[in-house]
């Protein structure tokens, strides 16, 4: 499972895909996102600014990538 850092209390789940690589630019995450193919802690996720906190877990085409806080 591979892991992002984040600085702050939360990122958005936009801003998140990109950080992880797992998109190349905000506007194709808000495509795949509003396409239901974005899960967060097992949960189809429609939200482009869904807030992820540390220990949360989102999930793209079988990449899973867990938030981690500094």
């Amino acid at each position: 499972m591979q892991e992002i850092t984040i600085n702050d209390e939360y990122i958005k789940l936009g801003q998140a895909l990109k950080l992880a690589g797992l998109v190349g630019s905000g506007v194709e995450a808000k495509i795949l996102i509003q396409d239901g193919l974005v899960s967060v802690n097992g949960e189809q996720e429609v939200r482009r600014g869904r807030k992820l906190h540390s220990g949360d877990i989102f999930e793209m085409e079988g990449n899973e990538v867990k938030v981690v806080a500094l």
